[in-house]
């Protein structure tokens, strides 16, 4: 399962809910698409466009791949 939404801090953010979720396929698919592992939030993050179209084409990607996917096109409220 993963978490794909825009981050104001990270840029777009593709989060594994587990280790489980990072197949050989996957992490070679997210990095095609220019995301990096940011092991400070354990999550593939890209800088680059973040916006809903990203969002979206990111989430399907992961789908095609068969993974279980939530996403949003907001930033989720950093909790201070």
């Amino acid at each position: 399962m993963f978490l794909v939404v825009p981050d104001p801090a990270h840029g777009l953010v593709a989060a594994p809910r587990c280790s489980d979720d990072l197949t050989p396929d996957t992490e070679h698919s997210l990095a095609a698409q220019g995301f990096a592992w940011n092991g400070e939030i354990e999550a593939y993050t890209r800088e680059a466009d973040h916006g809903p179209a990203a969002v979206d084409e990111t989430a399907g990607m992961l789908r095609k791949l068969g993974h279980y996917v939530f996403s949003a096109y907001r930033p989720l409220p950093s909790r201070s």
